[in-house]
């Protein structure tokens, strides 16, 4: 199991953790890990850390034996996991996210401001604005959303007036272009 630290799979570790009570497991810590690459994969990097455990191909988990970094999850740690999600369960909030270094419950609307901010009176594709969004959000390291959410919330905001859509479905983000309601 990967490091709930790194990237957006927190979520799916802590549910997992919180459906397994009390029963043992270990970690890797990808925090603390060092990833090569075998040379199949052309020209070898310099060894990094990673991103998240979804990013890895199985090959390259194996190549770097990280099951050889797994560590017994001490009772303590485990408790105040379980503690963290149970109080995210009881807000019942849509979205959870990092802030900081911590989570925190956020309502759907979390990422409209910065999707706005990238959006001008100019017709742009919509796989241009979720790039920039995305690409944003991984100057930090951090993967917080998808392409589908991101567009599906392109989608709200045309649905409320707040920037117009032509060729389709925001969801069609190769097709589909949006840009900042027109001056009446």
């Amino acid at each position: 199991m990967a490091h709930p630290a790194i990237g957006s799979g927190i979520c799916g570790f802590l549910d997992w953790l919180w459906h397994r009570d009390d029963t043992p497991c270990d970690l890797v810590d990808l925090g603390k890990a060092k990833i090569s690459y075998p040379e199949a994969h052309g020209s070898t990097p310099p060894m990094a850390s990673p991103i998240s455990i979804a990013l890895l191909a199985p090959d390259i988990i194996a190549h770097n034996r990280l099951w050889d970094l797994a560590q017994p999850l001490q009772a303590a740690e485990r408790l105040r996991y379980r503690e963290l999600w149970g109080q995210l369960l009881s807000e019942n909030a849509p979205l959870r996210v990092l802030n900081g270094d911590k989570l925190a419950s956020a309502p759907i609307s979390f990422f409209d401001e910065m999707l706005m901010s990238l959006v001008t009176e100019h017709w742009q594709k919509v796989a241009r604005i979720i790039g920039t969004a995305m690409g944003d959000e991984m100057d930090d390291g951090i993967i917080q959303s998808d392409d589908t959410f991101l567009a599906t919330r392109l989608g709200a905001l045309a649905r409320d007036g707040k920037l117009e859509i032509r060729g389709g479905s925001a969801r069609d983000i190769h097709v589909s272009e949006v840009r900042l309601p027109a001056a009446r």
